[in-house]
């Protein structure tokens, strides 16, 4: 693998002569005198005079700061004073009111300055909490290798966390595990490939994609709402289709969900992976995007993964309490996409806290203080449906739907059979148009019978950000 200079790195996402360095001189002459030797030929071998240089620069014309790894310098590891520099870099980018941009590459803490260099890890992440709490983005590139205290402090704190394609990433280290047990530590597991696939990282990124990823980023996380363009539909599509054939439109296999909504209604979209702590359930989707304009964060279930061997169980209302939070702390609008024939019904997920979820993600968009629109897209099946409702706007397209229960299910209960689906799903009023009459969906958007994927989702966004934009308003 190349491994690219802190420098290499920095002259590839910052402005060209635009880094303004943060950093004092080091004094390293309280060391004893052999640690003060391999300070110094670090110095000389990295060509930097510590493992972390820190900044102010521009990135597309946009102010930024920086803190970057330089592994050279003693395998990146972290001591007093490179915590120092973090800690002062990171304050005064939340003083600046300045996103950061870190990128790691460190083995993590410096074993030549033992505990007292291991507690700063502390002092590390209260300051980047802080950053957060003030609603300033911290994106993180995980580089070759990330392991220890780095990784259990700064590196994984991002809004956005990406690796380096083939990176190391771990807490422990694979020598230091072999040394201890006496066998390798197990192949693949550690890999940057492997943490995006159980969800602990958003994506693989490589270098040269770098640019574009933190541009899309920034434009979404700091350049605010953009001219709309796309256009809205008023009344009606036609003659109004009966419940039940609503409902079987719905389930139909051609149908724009979230994803067609994502791919046609948004000219910048970033997708987050997981919940960060383990876990990955690809019925749900979370997403930095902007609907024709509008900059927000999306959590929707996805139609288009959700069968009987892949329902949607507990982990993926769990990222979509992530989305929650980010759209919170970013002080972003949150745009939830309801599209489910329910949630897993299996021992694992009584297990997984399914019911507990659901309450969570209820009570947690209940109190956002974010503008919130809920789309009714399609089925809106159960408690997995509600889950993502509360709002303080509901868009639901025409012939979208919510029930307690399939109505199949409804049937059994009440007939004892599943003839009678159609004549329950009128009886409940469970569609848009009902609800539309009780109050629990504000706004319809019409369905044309000649509509295709994209020209409905198209519609479908345009409808969201004439919402979110009037929510804005003071």
């Amino acid at each position: 693998m190349t491994h690219l200079t802190v420098h290499d790195l920095m002259d590839l996402v910052l402005d060209a002569g635009s880094v303004q360095s943060w950093d004092t001189p080091v004094d390293i002459s309280g060391h004893a005198p052999s640690y003060r030797r391999e300070l110094e030929a670090a110095a000389e071998r990295a060509g930097t005079d510590e493992s972390v240089l820190t900044g102010r620069a521009t990135m597309q014309g946009r102010p930024v700061a920086f803190v970057v790894n330089e592994f050279r310098f003693l395998a990146g590891s972290i001591g007093r004073a490179a915590a120092d520099r973090i800690v002062a870099a990171v304050r005064r980018a939340t003083a600046e009111g300045l996103p950061i941009l870190a990128a790691t590459s460190s083995g993590g803490t410096r074993m030549q300055e033992g505990t007292p260099a291991f507690v700063r890890m502390i002092d590390i992440s209260r300051a980047i909490m802080d950053h957060r709490a003030a609603g300033l983005p911290y994106l993180v590139y995980l580089r070759h290798p990330t392991t220890g205290g780095v990784f259990a402090s700064w590196g994984s704190l991002g809004h956005i966390r990406i690796a380096e394609p083939g990176a190391l990433i771990g807490f422990l280290g694979p020598k230091v595990y072999e040394l201890l047990e006496g066998k390798p530590f197990p192949p693949g597991v550690q890999t940057a490939q492997n943490l995006a696939q159980h969800g602990i990282i958003d994506a693989v990124v490589f270098p040269e994609e770098l640019p574009s990823v933190v541009d899309r980023a920034l434009a979404l996380l700091v350049d605010g709402p953009q001219p709309r363009s796309l256009e809205r539909r008023a009344g009606h599509g036609g003659p109004r289709r009966g419940t039940w054939e609503s409902i079987e439109l719905t389930r139909a296999p051609g149908r724009a969900g979230v994803r067609e909504v994502l791919r046609y209604g948004s000219d910048a979209t970033i997708r987050l992976q997981g919940t960060g702590e383990g876990e990955r359930d690809t019925a749900m989707i979370v997403a930095l995007a902007r609907l024709d304009g509008q900059p927000c964060v999306v959590i929707g279930q996805d139609r288009s993964t959700q069968t009987k061997d892949n329902p949607m169980g507990p982990a993926a209302l769990r990222e979509a309490r992530r989305g929650m939070r980010l759209a919170e702390e970013l002080h972003l609008p949150l745009v939830s996409f309801i599209d489910t024939p329910g949630a897993e019904l299996s021992p694992e997920a009584e297990q997984g806290a399914i019911a507990g979820e659901i309450a969570r993600c209820i009570s947690q968009m209940s109190i956002l203080t974010v503008p919130t629109v809920s789309v009714l897209l399609g089925q809106g099946c159960g408690g997995g449906a509600l889950a993502l409702l509360p709002a303080d706007v509901v868009v639901a397209a025409e012939n979208a739907w919510l029930s307690p229960l399939p109505p199949e299910g409804a049937s059994a209960i009440v007939h004892g059979d599943v003839d009678h689906a159609a004549e329950m799903a009128e009886a409940q009023q469970v569609s848009a148009v009902a609800l539309h009459g009780h109050g629990v969906v504000h706004h319809l958007v019409p369905e044309y019978a000649d509509d295709d994927a994209e020209s409905f989702a198209r519609a479908m966004a345009a409808e969201v950000a004439v919402r979110i934009e009037t929510l804005r308003s003071p």
